[in-house]
């Protein structure tokens, strides 16, 4: 290995700076107000239980794959290709790529939003001037990635720290200035002892929970550049337990500061609103800094993972050759600007929406739960096939529960969205095709197999449903 490959392995303190940083982004800032809207403390603690676990089981199928399926690399697109086709592998891929445009949008959204509470023509974070100022910071990434997969990433380990900080210093503020008396009141988010109300609420909070803890892979996106392969999964374990104790920390302690009601309306970023409440117009003042840095620092870790999955695609051959094109820094420089495309055309369609952050937040999930579900059940297929299994058949038992829960979480979660984004993930996922029909084109190969036909089949009528539906209004965004 030449000296240069070597330099590009990453430590397991920059792994795991990759997943927290892709999973301490805007979700935390807006927990405060989302949960409120949806439940009381009771609940709150309910669904942190269901999603952690659920979560959980994502992170040791994550883990279990790094070890058991060391060849594979970048993660979700692999596994999803190794267990179910090129097709299928394109799609995860091509989704989960979306996704991390999408979400990145929203970052931007959410920056001049929080500047818009001083700057007014910055609006909500989507009026001309905020698009322009977001278009700059957009590019100003681009080239800052282009110098380095390695330089990027430890900027990311720097900012990770930055922006945990002012989060910190929240609990303990809210942990000295909590009240009681109002902590009580906010225990049921309805009547006391109304439990079938309760559930409602558990159920609600769902796809706010998906939102905060996307980025749970990171490591495994980044295995090939891992100085040891077992730091992969130690770094997805590690870094998801720290973060679902912080953002629990921060939702309940919440509930101590304001009365319920109070906390629902607060403007997003909502922990800026509770810090206020407690110290006073300061503490606003250091969430909105602290969400800036964490925002950018999301922004950061989302648009390395997005063009190392498009780049490792099209290596595989499942996204045309252009793709796999890599600069002399080793870092897939065609990727990124397709990258870097898309997030500005989205940025620029923000102009016409009228919420566009909760928007593309939703999305975002919805669209990142195919690639989580593929991953899943292809650690439940290499147990039924007792695969990579035989020299430690100790373990399938282990291994199978915990296959079979991600993967009964991950279809509760893909339903528990609803039929929108679904219908909106075809809209995305059937014109994305193409760029598989090109890929095979290059490769001379059959396009589709029976199986992956009617796969098309399905996404392509999503699709005209979806269509369908903005047309007629039965479906708004």
């Amino acid at each position: 290995m030449s000296k240069d490959a070597d330099e590009q392995k990453l430590p397991l303190t920059t792994l795991t700076a990759m997943v927290v940083g892709g999973m301490v982004g805007a979700g935390v800032f807006s927990i405060p107000r989302n949960f409120a809207q949806a439940t009381g403390i009771y609940g709150a603690l309910i669904a942190w239980a269901i999603a952690g676990a659920g979560m959980l089981m994502l992170a040791f199928v994550f883990q279990t794959l790094a070890n058991r399926k060391p060849d594979l690399d970048a993660g979700v697109y692999a596994y999803a290709r190794a267990g179910f086709g090129p097709y299928v592998g394109f799609f995860s891929a091509f989704g989960y790529w979306a996704s991390a445009c999408v979400g990145n949008v929203s970052y931007w959204i959410l920056i001049k939003s929080t500047l818009g509470a001083f700057l007014p023509v910055l609006g909500q974070g989507n009026t001309v001037v905020a698009v322009a100022i977001s278009s700059a910071g957009v590019w100003a990434f681009h080239f800052l990635v282009l110098r380095g997969v390695r330089e990027a990433a430890a900027i990311n380990k720097i900012v990770t720290i930055a922006k945990v900080v002012p989060l910190l210093l929240f609990l303990v503020l809210t942990i000295f200035f909590l009240k009681p008396d109002v902590f009580v009141a906010n225990l049921w988010g309805g009547s006391a002892g109304d439990y079938g109300n309760l559930f409602e609420q558990v159920k609600s909070t769902m796809l706010v929970t998906v939102f905060v803890f996307l980025g749970i892979e990171g490591a495994s996106n980044y295995s090939r550049l891992a100085q040891r392969r077992e730091d992969v999964g130690i770094a997805t374990v590690s870094g998801f337990l720290g973060v679902l104790a912080l953002f629990a920390s921060v939702s309940i302690l919440s509930y101590g500061i304001l009365p319920r009601t109070e906390l629902a309306q607060l403007r997003q970023p909502s922990v800026g609103g509770v810090l206020e409440a407690a110290v006073g117009h300061w503490g606003a003042v250091f969430i909105g800094a602290g969400v800036i840095v964490s925002v950018l620092g999301a922004y950061l870790a989302w648009t390395l993972m997005a063009a190392e999955v498009l780049s490792v695609a099209a290596k595989r051959q499942d996204m045309p050759a252009f793709l796999a094109h890599e600069n002399a820094n080793q870092v897939p420089s065609s990727a990124l600007l397709m990258t870097t495309l898309l997030i500005q055309v989205v940025l620029v369609a923000t102009l016409f929406s009228d919420d566009a952050f909760t928007f593309a937040l939703s999305l975002c999930s919805h669209l990142s739960l195919i690639p989580y579900f593929l991953s899943a059940a292809f650690a439940l297929m290499l147990v039924f096939r007792k695969e990579t299994y035989e020299k430690d058949p100790g373990d399938l038992g282990k291994d199978a529960i915990i296959a079979i829960l991600a993967t009964v979480y991950t279809i509760f979660l893909l339903f528990a969205g609803g039929t929108k984004f679904l219908l909106l993930g075809f809209i995305i996922y059937a014109p994305g095709t193409i760029l598989y029909y090109i890929t095979r084109k290059e490769l001379g190969k059959q396009l589709f197999t029976p199986a992956e036909w009617i796969l098309f089949g399905v996404a392509v009528v999503g699709c005209l449903v979806g269509i369908h539906g903005l047309v007629t209004g039965y479906i708004t965004i």
